[in-house]
């Protein structure tokens, strides 16, 4: 693969800044990308360029088709063509069962977590052809895509469930190209998007159902990601990885 260029949507938080920052450290120029977080983001690329790295942050709201081609235009700008892309940028909202779930929600959510990656890996997939350089896209799913997330967050759920399925239909489009596709399917990880729930505790709360005993951390699910961008994962294509201690 030629490009290092390494962009990763939703990378000031939780999943996303550890996937940065464990990308950085085997090579990869990182474009931090976030939706609102100006100081999180900075404060990620700051310890990238303070481990040697480089990395900038992009602000960009994925679900916008504009802002999605501004993130690549600014990536190429700054590290030449792309490489590889961590679909990771998602929200979640309050848990309700799906009686309750308003039409304006059902639709942000899709439009952020299934269209968003559409729109990335899409944008990725035709300057990937164009440069010939081939690359890797990792979609993030939810092992609460095959688990449904009843009574809390179907909405979510079905939104992981359509990425799966892209991952793996595009898996099988681009792979002559030299471009990889795959997900990987975090489980219960201690990351701050459960308070965007309102349920800030809830990892810990439902740490006992999970077979390994605790929830995981963001680290642990970056070094999946990681690896699936790397060559030790050249024969990997169209694959969904749990990272879910067994749950």
């Amino acid at each position: 693969m030629n490009g290092r260029g390494l962009i990763v949507t939703g990378g000031s938080r939780g999943i996303g800044a550890a996937t940065a920052r464990r990308a950085a450290r085997d090579g990869w120029q990182v474009v931090v990308n976030y939706h609102g977080n100006a100081a999180a983001a900075e404060a990620v690329v700051q310890a990238i360029a303070d481990s040697g790295g480089d990395a900038i942050a992009v602000q960009g709201d994925v679900a916008r088709e504009a802002d999605v081609l501004a993130l690549f235009d600014r990536a190429e700008a700054a590290f030449g063509p792309v490489g590889g892309l961590v679909n990771n940028a998602g929200i979640l909202d309050r848990a309700a069962p799906l009686s309750e779930i308003s039409s304006a929600r059902w639709q942000r959510v899709l439009q952020v977590n299934a269209t968003g990656s559409f729109l990335a890996a899409r944008e990725a997939v035709r300057r990937m052809t164009a440069a010939a350089t081939g690359g890797v896209i990792v979609n993030l799913s939810s092992m609460a895509a095959p688990l449904g997330a009843a009574n809390e967050f179907v909405d979510y759920a079905a939104s992981k469930g359509a990425v799966e399925s892209m991952t793996i239909g595009l898996a099988r489009e681009v792979g002559r190209a030299g471009i990889r596709v795959n997900a990987v399917r975090p489980g219960l990880i201690d990351t701050d998007i459960h308070g965007d729930a309102g349920i800030p505790d809830r990892a810990r709360a439902l740490a006992a159902s999970v077979p390994l005993g605790r929830a995981g951390s963001a680290a642990e699910v970056a070094e999946a990601i990681v690896w699936l961008l790397s060559d030790a994962a050249s024969y990997v294509t169209g694959a969904i990885l749990p990272v879910s201690g067994g749950r």
